[in-house]
């Protein structure tokens, strides 16, 4: 019992890290028990012979889209921004996420159980009938991947180093004394992106799906246990309700949707269309036994959408007022601004007492996390084996085993990637990097649902529309990212998401050049749109 003890909050034992060390050797273990139920086919490592059921298979969907950015991106810009910060993703994401599954996954599922497709930009390829198309889509998809796994991998460092602060005060000093002694973000992302290339290595995406069913289980329950943790908390007055009061009284602004214009919230709608294009959503789409499966996902999404993102919004606005008061301790930016990313962990380490629990919130926040980079990296492999690999060299030129080798150690290069950037990009916005990558993928939407439901989209109308979005989305990130015309403040364009301009770009030149090309093969029309259906 010794362990359950109420220790002072913010001192922190080894236990919390011991813990944290179970939880990941578990998922070694996992990962060696799917690798055994592997089939030794490149169809199996790549769709799981197409029999994943629906609980599995929302559990993977609802996993992958649960990722460090609804954990630590929105209690970190709920920190900086308050409330309003649900009402931008949260709110509306639910509903459209629920309804692009049912308007794209559901069709995309059956074009890719009828004619074969493994990837998205197969299918693609066969829809425009152009290789070409495909070796332009896949370093975009990859650019825009990228920053996905980044938001990973950097809010990973971002909960271990606060949590285990103290730990190794000798073996790891840090300017902050809030930071220091704990485990430095060079070591935790290394080891986590250690265990996510583990466990897809051995057995591709039934491992990544298995991983995802025990792992969003994990970060559900223990994201409702560190949300009552830290509403009980005494600092915030033991409830809900005396939280918020403790926050109106010290932080109110955070408790309104002020600093958001209405064109600012409500043009983040776009946002949540870029589930759509998502390269390991459609992967796990092509996973389904049958369309029936994905009911469950449908239904169930939004709810569990709310039921993460309102928790850790709650924090972040509790966070800010903590912090305002001088109760919160956060670590500091060089320019002396609070480390926003870092509000989640803080709130576990300085708020929750038992040395156990926290530990497994830190756990939980992690499965959370991993349970999507597994998917990034796993539809990567399976892109370029299939679209570049495969295509380039010829259908017969390499066997089942040597394909699945080649995704692997491609997947292995883009670890190496992203751990790298990672390190150099570890004091961006988990939110804001997120925002940027979502905006490509949205901003491809209109090319998504005009391939399913429009029979005079043309190759050119394609090739129009990628490239306009492409040329749209650099300018924007130029003008944000590298030049910092927004400064601290989100980028706007006349006070709009740049995803606005972006889509509306994307769909012009999608429709007019494709009305001004000549139509599509009837070859190609009458196999993605037979007379039956």
């Amino acid at each position: 019992m010794a362990i359950l003890s109420q220790a002072a909050p913010g001192e922190t034992s080894l236990v919390s890290l011991w813990v944290l060390i179970v939880y990941l050797g578990f998922l070694l273990g996992l990962g060696v028990i799917s690798g055994r139920l592997f089939r030794g086919t490149s169809k199996d490592y790549f769709v799981a012979s197409h029999s994943i059921g629906p609980f599995m298979l929302f559990m993977s969907i609802f996993g992958t889209t649960m990722t460090g950015f609804a954990l630590v991106g929105s209690s970190g810009k709920a920190f900086g921004l308050g409330i309003g910060v649900y009402g931008l993703m949260a709110s509306w994401s639910g509903l459209i996420h629920s309804a692009v599954f049912f308007i794209i996954g559901i069709r995309l599922w059956a074009f890719g159980k009828r004619l074969g497709f493994v990837t998205q930009i197969q299918f693609f390829r066969e829809r425009f009938d152009s290789k070409g198309l495909g070796y332009l889509l896949f370093p975009i998809l990859v650019m825009l991947v990228i920053p996905y796994l980044l938001v990973g991998v950097i809010s990973a460092m971002k909960v271990v180093q606060p949590i285990t602060a103290g730990m190794f005060p000798e073996t790891f000093p840090h300017a902050s004394k809030a930071l220091s002694g704990g485990i430095p973000p060079w070591l935790s992302g290394l080891v986590i992106c250690g265990v996510v290339l583990f466990y897809v290595f051995k057995g591709g995406i039934r491992s990544a799906a298995f991983a995802h069913t025990f792992q969003t289980m994990v970060f559900m329950v223990t994201g409702l246990i560190a949300f009552l943790m830290i509403s009980n908390s005494d600092k915030l007055g033991g409830s809900v309700a005396s939280a918020t009061e403790f926050v109106s009284q010290h932080a109110g602004e955070k408790l309104t949707r002020g600093g958001l214009g209405q064109l600012h919230f409500l043009t983040y709608l776009f946002i949540p269309l870029s589930v759509a294009m998502f390269p390991h959503l459609f992967q796990h789409w092509l996973t389904a036994k049958s369309a029936k499966t994905f009911k469950l996902t449908v239904i169930a999404h939004p709810i569990c959408i709310a039921i993460v993102w309102v928790p850790c919004v709650l924090i972040g606005v509790w966070a800010a007022g903590l912090h305002e008061a001088g109760v919160l301790k956060m670590p500091l930016l060089p320019d002396g601004s609070p480390a926003e990313n870092t509000a989640l962990a803080m709130m576990v380490k300085q708020l929750v007492s038992s040395e156990l629990l926290s530990g497994l919130l830190m756990a939980g926040i992690l499965a959370a996390i991993m349970s999507s980079l597994d998917s990034q990296f796993m539809c990567l492999g399976t892109m370029f084996t299939n679209d570049i690999v495969v295509s380039i060299a010829g259908p017969n030129r390499f066997s089942d085993r040597q394909l699945v080798s080649i995704s692997r150690w491609f997947i292995v290069g883009i670890v190496v990637v992203s751990y790298g950037l990672a390190l150099a990009l570890q004091k961006s916005s988990v939110f804001d990097l997120g925002i940027w990558c979502f905006t490509g993928f949205a901003s491809l939407f209109p090319l998504v649902f005009a391939a399913l439901y429009w029979k005079r989209v043309t190759k050119a109308g394609a090739f129009a529309s990628i490239l306009t979005t492409l040329g749209v989305w650099l300018y924007f990130f130029y003008q944000d990212i590298i030049l910092e015309v927004g400064g601290k403040a989100e980028y706007l364009v006349a006070e709009m998401m740049p995803v606005t301009f972006i889509f509306l770009a994307s769909t012009v030149s999608l429709v007019a050049v494709s009305l001004a090309t000549r139509p599509p093969a009837a070859s190609t029309v009458d196999r993605f749109f037979p007379t039956a259906e």
